[in-house]
């Protein structure tokens, strides 16, 4: 397994795990804990993310290694696998 890390501009971390058999990306929403709706959007190898948190929402784009198989949201962690 290979993993990557990184915090985007809005200082969110992501990171990137590498399988032999897939890919995982994981990236902290920063909203564990609230009551939030999260909707998750691929487009090609885009992952577009928006949080609504009632009082603010948040859309963020997340680049991705390739298709992705499934997408996951548990305690505030937006979890993406290929």
């Amino acid at each position: 397994m290979d993993s990557r890390q990184h915090a985007g501009e809005n200082e969110q971390l992501v990171r990137r795990y590498d399988y032999d058999d897939g890919w995982a990306v994981a990236a902290d929403l920063g909203v564990a804990g609230e009551t939030v709706d999260v909707d998750v959007d691929v487009v090609g190898r885009t992952a577009i993310v928006v949080v609504d948190a009632g009082s603010r929402v948040r859309e963020t784009e997340l680049e991705l290694p390739g298709d992705a198989d499934q997408a996951d949201v548990n305690n505030g962690v937006l979890t993406i696998y290929g």
